[in-house]
């Protein structure tokens, strides 16, 4: 594994500074049932690291002192974290919206038989990933018989009423483009995925996120085995547009790790950027409890272009 921190370290990203927080973003660790090519987590089976109820309690006490109305749950497979439906019930009872970025194979998963009612049940938005709409591709990037398994639980879940009109109840689906280049324009595509899956599969969801690679962990070590590294930093640098700095998702959210540091987002957690925060360069969610983090400096490095770049880029999708 290559590591591109390193290369990362001279920016020119230009600064910015936080808003008021809305939404808590949570890696619950590293564990994972499969193992995709873009993965910027470096997550997979052998991953041991993983949250402990007490950090999870933490991250509760938290949520509810902030006054965030969203926690977003990541991973690895969030949901092969034992305290993953605590802290679910847990969220939906302060009332706060619940995200859980799933990787759909979980579904099949021993002991999770009972996953997609208990999404269903708690009214959680399913953000899933299905990186292109044929078999060959999905298959390509994220393992043989993935794309079989991710229709099947999407048909589980259009079942139980997720991404049908009046249910109530959200399915997104998230595209990563193949290798080093930036995603297609997100409406364009979303139509494709909803009328090709629709026609074949008879499927349904709510929205696509087009979401850009980002040239760190296992993604970022291919690009630099292949010799693409500086080419992808530089289509990221030629394509940055000002008017995204206002929309990139590290101005709200907040992003937690399995053992509670706080960092800016999800991408400056994987290089191990941490939040700073009075005056400490390592933040604990124990430090900043019933703290407001509005108007603090964001740590950016030049792997932010990813989010600035072409039609933008954030867990929410496209920002342009």
């Amino acid at each position: 594994m290559h590591a591109t921190l390193p290369l990362l370290l001279k920016s020119e990203f230009p600064a910015i500074r936080r808003r008021r927080l809305e939404t808590l973003q949570v890696n619950m660790g590293y564990v994972c049932n499969q193992t995709c090519v873009h993965c910027h987590v470096n997550a997979g089976p052998k991953r041991t690291e993983s949250m402990t109820r007490d950090v999870a309690d933490q991250v509760i006490a938290y949520l509810a002192s902030t006054g965030a109305t969203a926690i977003d749950l990541t991973g690895g497979a969030p949901e092969l974290n034992p305290h993953f439906r605590h802290l679910v019930t847990s969220a939906r009872a302060l009332g706060v919206k619940v995200i859980d970025r799933c990787n759909l194979t979980v579904f099949f998963e021993p002991g999770q038989e009972d996953l997609a009612e208990f999404l269903a049940t708690n009214q959680v938005e399913v953000i899933a990933s299905l990186p292109c709409y044929t078999e060959e591709l999905v298959d390509r990037q994220r393992g043989k018989g993935v794309y079989e398994l991710s229709i099947r639980a999407i048909r589980l879940l259009n079942g139980l009423g997720y991404g049908r009109e009046g249910s109530g109840l959200a399915l997104g689906l998230v595209y990563n483009p193949q290798g080093a280049k930036l995603p297609p324009p997100q409406a364009a595509l979303e139509a494709d995925y909803k009328r090709i899956l629709g026609e074949k599969f008879g499927i349904a969801f709510n929205r696509l996120y087009t979401i850009a690679n980002m040239p760190i962990q296992r993604f970022g070590s291919m690009l630099v085995s292949k010799g693409e590294f500086n080419g992808y930093m530089k289509l990221l640098r030629d394509s940055h547009r000002d008017e995204n700095l206002d929309g990139v998702m590290c101005r709200s959210t907040v992003s937690v790790d399995w053992q509670g540091y706080l960092y800016d987002c999800d991408f400056n957690q994987m290089l191990g950027l941490q939040l700073r925060a009075n005056g400490k360069s390592r933040t604990h969610l124990s430090d900043v409890l019933g703290k407001d983090l509005q108007g603090n400096g964001i740590v950016v490095r030049d792997h932010c272009f990813g989010c600035t770049a072409g039609q933008g880029s954030s867990c929410g999708g496209a920002l342009a």
